[in-house]
């Protein structure tokens, strides 16, 4: 019954344009899940919700395809309420109600931590991201959940090599898929091959109940920010870098850069005869 019903909330409201974009992020979230392996049957994916269009979309796209997967697994969508000032705590559970997915709303008040240790104009970003990923680590183990789906997408990772290049001196971006220090946890990225333009207009025909994050969203001139601003610039200038740029993470050849961990450079000797 749960299943006909979220099937009928989609044949309902995928209509037109929505249908085609919709399929079309499916077929990339499909592809990115099975290249990494990142659901496998009998998995208890715990989906991170935050009320942004990334992770509305990733939620949306993981339904549709559950109900058409040759694998049976579980959904369960999570929202960490962070205790933000103003933040309308009915909408995430009254739209996941309806929707009639299987969800638990976590409350913890990691605003006043933030707001007590970062200065007034520091970005929070770092901090308020450490502290959102322990929690969920651990409400992944009382859940039972094997898998942690978080709604990065394509623009994230490139964006995130561009910042260590630039600020941090280390060439990595943001991993399709990733186990934790202690190996306790899987977190996984099925939006990775998904464009945020795209996301954007599905949020937009989808009429998602958008909550902005007054945290560190509103936070103006961080890095992050200007490096999209960046790569944006970019591509309106040169069509296809963004592309380009994307392709190098899945095309590295370690003999061409300068870390002698990855290659031997010691043994290269001049081949005689």
């Amino acid at each position: 019954m749960l299943q006909e019903s979220q099937d009928r909330l989609i044949k309902i409201n995928f209509t037109g344009s929505t249908q085609k974009l919709h399929l079309r992020l499916c077929r990339l979230v499909g592809q990115a899940v099975a290249d990494f392996s990142m659901i496998e049957a009998g998995d208890k994916v715990m989906v991170c919700l935050s009320g942004g269009k990334d992770s509305y979309g990733l939620l949306d796209i993981l339904l549709s395809m559950q109900s058409r997967a040759p694998i049976s697994y579980q959904l369960i969508a999570v929202n960490l309420d962070q205790k933000q000032p103003g933040f309308p705590e009915h909408v995430l559970p009254d739209y996941l109600t309806k929707l009639g997915v299987s969800f638990h709303i976590e409350e913890q008040d990691t605003y006043s931590i933030v707001k007590e240790l970062i200065p007034e104009g520091k970005t929070t970003c770092s901090l308020c991201s450490r502290l959102r990923r322990g929690i969920l680590y651990g409400l992944a183990d009382r859940l039972g959940a094997t898998k942690i789906a978080l709604g990065h997408h394509r623009d994230d990772m490139m964006e995130t090599m561009m910042l260590n290049m630039l600020f941090n001196g280390s060439l990595k971006a943001m991993p399709p898929k990733l186990r934790s220090d202690d190996g306790r946890h899987v977190v996984i990225r099925p939006l990775a091959y998904v464009r945020e333009i795209d996301l954007a207009r599905y949020g937009e025909l989808r009429n998602f109940p958008i909550i902005p994050c007054d945290l560190c969203g509103s936070q103006e001139n961080l890095k992050r920010q200007e490096v999209k601003t960046l790569l944006k610039d970019w591509e309106s200038r040169y069509p296809g870098s963004g592309d380009s740029l994307f392709a190098a993470l899945t095309n590295v050849r370690p003999s061409h850069l300068l870390d002698r961990s990855l290659f031997d450079f010691s043994s290269l000797k001049r081949t005689i005869g």
